[in-house]
């Protein structure tokens, strides 16, 4: 899909309601007669629906700020982001994940990437991850070696996390949602990759 099914509305026609909705996440109006840049394509959605952002944003919110480690968080969401084929979120995340201490090679290796050496407890949540993509649900061996680094709160918030990227790929590939300029998007190769192996088998 080459064009947005919901065009994003540009900032300057953003509601009251909808500057309202996303306070929540720090987000500011301008000052007036301020010179703005293009909002983001995923903002722009939103805008055509305040009264949804109004709802989601703390919940988003909380994720972002959940018990789980920045380093997790990200790792979860790449590689959800790749396997469900959400172009957007895993762009963005792929910068975002470096910032919470994954190495480059790391966050390739979280999608089709040459294979590193992973921790066990790095293994458990890839491992996860992938059992929640393909089979909608984690093992019970699987689960008992996250119960061993994670305590309930945050094995809550890695299901949410998990769970909540994998309807992000399907929303927001079935509204069409754009990349922002200057984000690099999936390889061409994305397109014709199998499921990378589970990470026992790298």
């Amino acid at each position: 899909m080459t064009e947005s099914r919901v065009p994003p509305l540009p900032m300057e026609q953003w509601s009251d309601e909808m500057w309202e909705a996303i306070s929540v996440i720090g987000a500011k109006r301008p000052e007036a007669g301020a010179k703005t840049g293009p909002a983001s394509n995923i903002l722009g959605i939103y805008a055509n629906h305040p009264d949804l952002v109004r709802g989601w944003m703390p919940f988003s919110s909380h994720l972002k700020h959940s018990a789980l480690p920045d380093r997790v968080r990200e790792m979860i969401i790449v590689r959800t982001t790749w396997l469900g084929g959400g172009e957007y979120e895993w762009a963005q995340h792929r910068r975002l994940a470096q910032n919470a201490g994954l190495s480059e090679a790391e966050v390739d290796a979280l999608s089709d990437g040459d294979p590193v050496e992973w921790s066990d407890a790095d293994r458990a949540v890839i491992s996860a991850v992938d059992e929640m993509h393909t089979a909608r649900n984690i093992d019970d061996d699987t689960w008992g070696r996250l119960a061993e680094q994670f305590d309930r709160r945050q094995l809550i918030d890695f299901v949410f996390t998990a769970a909540t990227y994998d309807m992000h790929c399907l929303a927001f590939n079935t509204l069409g949602l754009q990349l922002d300029p200057g984000l690099t998007g999936f390889p061409e190769r994305r397109a014709a990759a199998p499921v990378p192996e589970p990470p026992s088998q790298r």
